[in-house]
């Protein structure tokens, strides 16, 4: 197979990518994880990484970057409110955790080579991507407006693809780093009773992306995996009053509840440490049951 050339793009736009030459492979193709030198739990460990979570003001992204932090990485948290993601990390230092945060929008190119080239001088080179940040509007299809699509999309899909390019591009370089990407079960379900066209559409968009993006930088080190969450609570999103929605949301889960983010955040974890070394292009489901029916 061709090895690859990453080319950082001017201007503020995406980089091109380049064949080098055929039946050239690169050095890391089919190496072998050293997980054997390691005690099963050491293989959770994170000691010495960089770990970049992006949206981790609030909600998921903030418990994804505490568990990091607490498996040893250097976290970095992206928002776009400057004052938002300071106190998060404050919160996150104050538990001991080495913790930096940076703001930006991810929909933004230029921000995003940003973020990280702040990220990566602070810290140093990331080795671990979650691409967390995502909007979600409930709104019938006949009532979705070109601007809310767009809006939709642009977070969800085209802010997870500039992360995942610029860090990417990074990462087949040296030769190894892994990509996190929060998509959901809304990329397999219709979910009720709210409608919800587009987050549904830019999650199913994720999953496959992150399908691609493993086989293709999988010769090159880099595992790329998703996480495809059930009903969680959160701040923003606590357990429905509503008796319809609390019907579709809690009682036909299997488990008869929503998770915590402090629950699902250590499968982060795992798929960030070398205890997933040969997972990649998988999408792991954590829904309490719900897509069993």
């Amino acid at each position: 197979m061709a090895s690859v050339t990453l080319t950082a793009g001017g201007s503020g736009e995406p980089g091109a990518v380049a064949a080098t030459g055929p039946g050239t492979v690169p050095a890391s193709a089919g190496r072998r994880c050293n997980a054997g030198a390691m005690n099963v739990m050491e293989r959770f460990r994170l000691d010495g990484r960089v770990a970049f979570v992006t949206g981790a003001k609030r909600g998921l992204g903030r418990a994804f970057a505490r568990a990091l932090g607490e498996a040893g990485a250097r976290v970095a948290i992206s928002s776009r409110d400057q004052a938002e993601g300071e106190s998060t990390a404050n919160e996150l230092r104050a538990a001991g955790l080495d913790v930096v945060a940076v703001t930006g929008d991810v929909t933004r190119y230029a921000d995003v080579e940003d973020m990280v080239a702040r990220v990566e001088s602070e810290l140093g080179p990331i080795g671990v991507l979650v691409n967390n940040a995502g909007v979600c509007e409930h709104l019938p299809a006949l009532d979705v407006t070109p601007g809310s699509w767009r809006e939709v999309l642009s977070v969800n899909l085209d802010g997870l693809w500039f992360c995942s390019q610029v860090v990417g591009r990074s990462m087949v370089g040296r030769g190894g780093g892994v990509i996190v990407n929060i998509g959901s079960i809304s990329g397999f379900i219709v979910n009720r009773p709210q409608w919800q066209p587009a987050y549904n559409a830019s999650k199913a968009a994720v999953h496959q992306l992150t399908r691609s993006l493993a086989g293709e930088w999988a010769p090159f080190g880099v595992r790329v995996n998703a996480l495809a969450l059930g009903y969680v609570t959160t701040d923003m999103s606590p357990e429905p009053e509503d008796p319809e929605a609390h019907q579709r949301w809690v009682e036909d889960v299997p488990m008869q509840r929503m998770a915590s983010a402090d629950e699902v955040a250590p499968a982060v974890v795992y798929l960030a440490s070398e205890a997933s070394s040969f997972a990649t292009g998988s999408v792991l489901v954590l829904d309490g049951g719900y897509t069993v029916w």
